[in-house]
């Protein structure tokens, strides 16, 4: 056998090639996304409290711009200042309307972009070259420290977006999220040049928006009862228990948070889930279901095809309720788009409704699929008519397209690939990839939730299937689902970084997508984080575990890391492992009588991440 191809000596041959790799990516600077072109010069510029701000361009809202992301620094009025930081917009070639040009030099810094937007982004690379907080940050953001000197390479970055839509998604249904909170996660968005947050306001669990004409919805759909546990174990409401868990957003706040986004160039994109995914609605309007049964609130998915969560798809009465709700909607939210869900709507409660069966046959519907499309076509002729283009999870599908419908596919890349086959524009965010809510590590080691979507998942994510029109893949997103996400501090652990990943993957080429590189990237943004007290995940140091039965043995284990560059030491005696245990280079048949396995992680000889710990119970379960 070569000795290349020896298991240990092509580890050690791989780990030169990431070292190789890794090295030539930490000279540059740790800027995520990674831009579309960075070319290093010669020299440094030094910065200063000292250091003007000229904004050649006379508008109001672009001077608020950078005072605003640069507020350690003083705009002046002269022309052309000695050693300043320039801005100016401008046509650049070859670069769209959210590119820019930023060119950092000893005499100098100049930053050009032909919109607004790419002034707005190229102001974010600018901040990234300094320490986190110096200058302070945008408002919003905590950390905030004295600007002092500092040194920026001498660079030339010329940079626009490979996607028009990078999106991140926050469902305050399932756990409400305070305004202060949103305003915050706008505020890291926009760090990270994010332009679309799709805010999942209304949902089984929770209805989170004022419509004034149906005053019932937050005065009775915005409470549950409190709970706090597993999802999965939380008990069903008492009789007679009051509910006190929950809260939503005033039209004013709505109109604030817009107004908020928009200085920061991210459209928000409300979502009103229908048919299903409704119980909060219902429970204050029993009438909007085949059954018109009274139901409370619920704070668990437990009564997922046993209660009716579903609009009754037959009565007129429905779509006046929908027009009511849309009108307030498409009032207070100025982007083009408004999201209806779609997505789950059991359909056994349509199938027994008296009043569905004589309306399907009325209307030459031959299924409940089909009745679900007619209601889907019916509302966005609504959401047009409010002067909007109507979304919907991939579920829309089913039983015929709306004309002119939008889909967000998220049970893998199928139903957007079917989408766009038919002509259609598509947002992709499958599970797999974007799902912000699954383990993003070693399930014993992390809090519970559900499936795994690890960092390097999200970050080998590729948009564009091979079999579409590139031109109808709008972009993609990241969803965060908060059945297991109580309160705002998880959120950001769930998060970060895993939408570092998702950033890039929207923004830079694909071609420079680069796994050493972008993980010194994300561990510089770890330090910026820790200065500005951003939780984050630090999961990708944790071990992996596998398993499967061999034909003869116990069990059969394998390890893994995210990091090729970290030795991976084990024990099956119940001892502490440290690096003089067992060093994994083969997988491991489990002794008899071994009740657990431990595994710890060594990276530049120091352990990195957690000491896992897996029974053989547990072991055997991942087995079955």
């Amino acid at each position: 056998m070569a000795l290349v191809d020896h298991p240990f000596m092509s580890r050690l041959l791989f780990l030169l090639l990431w070292a190789t790799s890794a090295l030539a990516q930490s000279s540059l600077p740790a800027l995520i996304p990674a831009p579309q072109t960075l070319e290093t010069r010669s020299g440094t510029f030094v910065l200063t409290a000292q250091t003007p701000i000229t904004v050649l361009t006379p508008v109001a809202s672009v001077r608020r711009m950078v005072q605003d992301n640069l507020p350690g620094l003083k705009l002046t009025d002269q022309p052309r200042p000695a050693r300043a930081i320039t801005v100016r917009l401008a046509a650049v070639a070859g670069v769209g309307p959210e590119g820019y040009d930023l060119v950092v030099g000893p005499s100098g810094i100049t930053l050009t972009a032909p919109q607004p937007a790419g002034l707005f982004y190229g102001l974010q690379t600018l901040r990234q070259l300094l320490p986190a907080g110096d200058p302070v940050p945008a408002r919003g953001v905590a950390g905030n420290q004295p600007l002092t000197r500092r040194t920026l390479p001498a660079l030339h970055i010329r940079d626009q977006p490979r996607f028009g839509w990078r999106g991140l998604m926050l469902d305050v249904s399932r756990h409400f999220f305070d305004k202060a909170f949103v305003k915050r996660f706008i505020d890291q968005m926009a760090q990270y040049k994010y332009n679309v947050f799709h805010w999942h306001l209304t949902d089984d669990q929770g209805w989170r928006i004022e419509i004034k004409s149906l005053p019932l919805l937050t005065q009775i759909g915005s409470r549950r009862v409190p709970r706090t546990g597993r999802w999965w174990d939380i008990e069903n409401p008492l009789p007679g228990e009051n509910p006190t868990y929950g809260g939503y957003y005033t039209q004013e706040d709505i109109r604030e948070i817009v107004r908020y986004a928009a200085d920061r160039h991210i459209t928000i994109v409300p979502e009103i889930d229908m048919p299903g995914h409704i119980m909060s609605a219902i429970a204050a309007y029993p009438n909007l279901t085949c059954g018109n049964k009274p139901v409370v609130v619920p704070p668990n998915g437990k009564f997922y095809r046993l209660e009716d969560n579903n609009l009754n798809p037959c009565e007129d009465s429905t779509y006046i309720f929908v027009d009511k709700v849309l009108t307030e909607v498409a009032a207070l939210f100025p982007g083009p788009y408004i999201h209806v869900g779609g997505d789950e709507a059991y359909k056994g409660f349509w199938e027994k409704c008296d009043a569905c069966k004589p309306f399907m046959a009325a209307n030459n519907l031959k299924s409940v699929l089909e009745l679900q499309s007619y209601f889907i076509k019916r509302v966005e002729t609504i959401v047009q008519a409010k002067g909007k283009k109507l979304i919907g999870w991939d579920e829309i599908l089913e039983g015929g397209l709306a004309p002119d419908a939008t889909v967000m596919s998220w049970r893998g890349m199928k139903g957007g690939i079917e989408a766009a086959r038919q002509g259609h524009p598509v947002i992709m965010t499958p599970f797999q990839h974007c799902y912000l809510d699954l383990y993003q590590g070693e399930p014993t080691a992390e809090p519970s939730t559900y499936g795994i979507c690890r960092l390097s998942d999200s970050y080998a994510f590729e948009p564009v299937p091979d079999s579409v029109r590139a031109e109808l893949i709008l972009g993609g997103q990241g969803n965060l689902w908060t059945e297991s996400v109580p309160n705002a501090r998880h959120a950001e652990y769930m998060i970060w970084p895993r939408a570092f990943a998702l950033a890039e993957v929207l923004w830079s080429p694909k071609a420079a997508r680069n796994w050493p590189g972008f993980m010194n990237r994300v561990e510089a943004h770890f330090r910026r984080f820790d200065v500005l007290g951003v939780n984050y995940a630090r999961s990708v140091y944790n071990p992996i575990i596998t398993v499967k039965r061999p034909p003869i043995g116990f069990v059969e284990v394998f390890l893994s890391h995210e990091l090729p560059d970290a030795f991976l030491y084990y024990t099956t005696d119940n001892t502490l492992p440290d690096d003089r245990s067992p060093l994994y280079t083969k997988p491991i048949l489990m002794p008899k009588g071994a009740d657990r396995l431990k595994v710890v992680a060594y990276r530049n000889g120091k352990p990195i991440g957690r000491l896992i710990e897996v029974t053989t119970d547990e072991l055997m379960k991942r087995i079955k």
